[in-house]
């Protein structure tokens, strides 16, 4: 076999999984955001999650990026493990959807495919078809890949070592771990199966061999969501184990099987395919799969709780300092679902400068000293939220977004901006606590009672403006600008009445000061409330006083 017959089967390979990668990739581009609320709204029954997995893996050709995906999904609290686990047997049978298609053998007619995307790649402007023309161009270099790889497998015929190596791969403890550790450098089990596909069909393997390698290439697929899952949460962790365990327990079964009985499943195989090797081996993986779900779906409940037993303990809770609930220290995990996640860190962040600004007003008013230092201390929090959510958001713009969550991320900057400025308030008011401690400044009750009804108001916006940001929830949008009108209107209000307290010498200039600021405070923050609420809405180009209208 010489260098350039080398050179083709590797040539042939690359093409072969750049092709899946652009399917799956210009897919998720094309319609992540909206599968990703299909996925989310569909799992809340374990069938049903089954089902959404099966489809929803078939259309992105890709069981590792559906795996990656529930665990972000745990990980983010969208999900719990029994949805997951529905979802989880639902990828691991739509993955064996493109060897099927493999099997078809659609080479002749490869290049009019590409050409096809092409076109619609370079010639269209709208991104939505030029994401659609990245799937089918992806689609025909995929085929190609197969072509130049099925052309270069002639030539390994003529190399008796490859042969020869071949022939001895008899042991199906060895099968297995070819097929375990081909698929763990792929990162794609639907290409092992190609591989072993176009194998078999040149007569390189034996198809007496082939579940075996299959058998390995299962567990190989576990790989990519267990490496997800090293910087998520106990559950993400959890989900990437069910996905290994159902794939480890459901190998080891029907291994068992095959070694006593692998003639005849091979020869039923053969039978029920019409004597093609290529869609025999098609359907060994799409066969097996089914099986292999239909035996474990029963027992998911025991799965899930053995990896508690494997992973131990909780997670941090939203009272633990310097923690991240849903983004994680470390590596991406889903471009599908990273907009999604940092929402969710950023609902988090946004609680907890709700909690420290009431915690601020409680100290001001009544000279907590507890309070005051609870406020540094959550501020001190707020900041390092604030640092790792603008880390994290610079990585995930540098990502390959769907194309309804690429337009989000100058919001999200601006949103974090404001919910740590929001921080600084709170913080001001434990300072202004703080002076009026050292400088004993008292503050009347009307001027307490005016301070908290103020806040009230300034609250209530806060929490219906980060519901309507984090959830999309239009409900309270007219209270939201209904009540940033009435706290400006209050903030003229009391800054007048405090003019003329300190005119006729009601209040000391260092209480007025007190007063003035913290009521000027209060109307920014509710200026930082709206810009939240909306924020979301600006990329489109909509305006909320017409939204609203309409």
């Amino acid at each position: 076999m010489g260098i350039t017959t080398i050179f083709l089967l590797f040539g042939g390979l690359g093409f072969f999984l750049y092709g899946m990668k652009m399917m799956s990739e210009g897919l998720e581009k094309a319609a992540g955001a909206k599968m990703r609320s299909i996925l989310e709204f569909f799992t809340k029954n374990r069938f049903i999650g089954m089902v959404v997995g099966i489809v929803f893996t078939a259309i992105i050709q890709s069981s590792n990026a559906t795996t990656v995906m529930v665990v972000s999904f745990v990980n983010s609290g969208l999900m719990n493990l029994m949805q997951a686990s529905g979802v989880i047997l639902g990828a691991n049978i739509g993955t064996t959807i493109t060897g099927q298609l493999i099997a078809f053998n659609l080479s002749d007619i490869a290049p009019l495919i590409v050409i096809i995307g092409v076109i619609m790649v370079m010639f269209c402007k709208k991104q939505s078809i030029k994401k659609i023309g990245e799937v089918i161009l992806g689609f025909g270099i995929l085929f190609m890949g197969l072509s130049i790889m099925s052309d270069s497998m002639t030539a390994v015929k003529n190399s008796p070592e490859i042969l020869n190596f071949l022939a001895s791969l008899t042991n199906p403890f060895a099968a297995i771990l070819v097929g375990f550790l081909i698929t763990a450098v792929l990162q794609s089990s639907s290409a092992t199966v190609g591989i072993i596909l176009l194998m078999v069909s040149q007569g390189l393997l034996e198809f007496t061999i082939c579940p075996f390698m299959i058998l390995g290439c299962n567990i190989g697929s576990c790989v990519s969501a267990l490496v997800a899952s090293l910087s998520g949460k106990k559950d993400a962790k959890r989900a990437a184990l069910i996905h290994f365990l159902f794939n480890l327990i459901g190998s080891a079964i029907f291994f068992c099987i095959l070694l006593v009985a692998i003639k005849p499943f091979t020869n039923m195989i053969l039978y029920i395919s019409g004597g093609s090797l290529a869609r025999s081996v098609a359907n060994v993986h799409t066969l097996m799969k089914v099986l292999e779900v239909a035996m474990m779906f029963p027992f998911m409940g025991w799965i899930v709780k053995a990896t508690y037993k494997i992973v131990p303990g909780k997670d941090a809770t939203p009272d633990d300092e310097y923690e991240l609930l849903y983004i994680g220290d470390g590596s991406m995990m889903s471009s599908t679902t990273a907009v999604r996640d940092v929402i969710r860190e950023i609902e988090h962040m946004g609680k907890v400068a709700i909690q420290n600004l009431k915690t601020g007003m409680e100290a001001l008013c009544m000279l907590d000293e507890e309070k005051m230092q609870e406020v540094y201390q959550k501020e001190k929090y707020v900041d390092f939220l604030n640092r790792k959510i603008t880390d994290y958001l610079v990585r995930v713009n540098e990502m390959d977004l769907p194309i309804a969550d690429a337009g989000l991320i100058g919001a999200l900057f601006h949103v974090v901006n404001d919910i740590e400025r929001i921080g600084d308030h709170a913080e001001n008011f434990a300072d202004s606590a703080k002076m009026r401690v050292e400088e004993d400044v008292e503050l009347s009750d009307k001027a307490k009672k005016q301070l908290q009804d103020m806040m009230d108001k300034v609250v209530t916006i806060l929490e219906y403006s980060l519901d309507m940001f984090t959830n999309d929830n239009h409900e309270h949008m007219r209270e939201i600008l209904n009540l940033e009108d009435e706290i400006d209107a209050e903030e003229k209000r009391l800054q007048k009445a405090h003019v003329k307290r300190l005119t006729k010498n009601k209040c000391t200039p260092e209480a007025g000061m007190i007063f003035s600021d913290t009521v000027s405070g209060l109307e920014r923050v509710a200026d930082h409330a709206t810009n939240i609420a909306f924020a979301i809405l600006e990329p489109d180009g909509n305006d909320p006083e017409e939204e609203e209208e309409e």
